[in-house]
């Protein structure tokens, strides 16, 4: 396979490590040095495109991805929003998009606990919960995409939470989000149930990037050939 990325960071290095152990070929690396090389010429070089840069900059990168038919796995995130216009694209240019708040397996592992957690914490109203999340001083969106995703599996699990709020504002029904930024951590997420007795946690630690590398290589040889809006629990065939 293929694989152009965009963005060749950090997380694009280690990308690029996998994904050659792998048995596949870097035909593109995109930075903010040579963007003019996003064209159609060199993206049909490709075969899938993995995108991890900005929030800024990445709608711009999966439409013109999409635009030119070419499959793309962004971990990108702070423009959800816009989201449904790239799965819009996605369908329109017969191509396949998968997005993630994050790649690791552990994490989606991860998510589907929290949303058993939040299932069986309902109708206990003593219990107050709060997110607190930590990463590196690079990551420039805060909370975390994955913050923002476990707070939204919370909200929809949890009859007296409604929102999620930065910080812990004191406003009723809202679950507060902690986010501290921390020289060299690759991001460690934690969930509390806190009462007047005691408190239940459930913990994600990531050592490295080494496991957000390998699901989004997973993530691009997943939709290796395919078309159509996919997400990180059809690559680990979560129900």
């Amino acid at each position: 396979m293929n694989i152009a990325l965009i963005g060749y960071g950090k997380m694009g290095h280690a990308i690029e490590q996998i994904a050659v152990k792998r048995g596949h070929n870097i035909v593109l690396r995109i930075t903010s040095a040579n963007k003019h090389e996003m064209d159609a010429a060199h993206l049909q070089l490709a075969d899938v495109a993995i995108e991890f840069t900005h929030p800024e900059s990445g709608k711009e990168n999966v439409l013109r991805c999409l635009e030119t038919g070419l499959n793309v796995v962004c971990g990108t995130t702070g423009w959800n929003d816009s989201l449904p216009v790239a799965n819009k694209a996605a369908v329109e240019n017969n191509a396949a998009f998968l997005h993630a708040s994050n790649f690791s397996i552990g994490v989606n592992i991860f998510f589907e606990v929290n949303k058993l957690l939040a299932r069986l914490m309902n109708g206990h109203a003593e219990y107050k919960p709060t997110i607190e999340e930590t990463h590196h001083t690079q990551k420039k969106d805060a909370p975390s995409g994955t913050a923002i995703t476990l707070a939204e599996q919370i909200i929809q699990n949890l009859d007296n939470a409604t929102k999620w709020t930065l910080n812990d504002t004191g406003d009723a029904g809202a679950l507060p989000i902690i986010a501290h930024r921390i020289e060299n951590v690759p991001g460690t997420h934690k969930i509390t149930y806190s009462s007047p007795i005691d408190d239940i946690e459930i913990i994600h630690t990531a050592h490295n990037r080494d496991g957000f590398a390998l699901g989004a290589v997973l993530a691009a040889e997943y939709i290796y050939k395919k078309k159509g809006i996919f997400t990180m629990k059809d690559v680990l065939g979560i129900q």
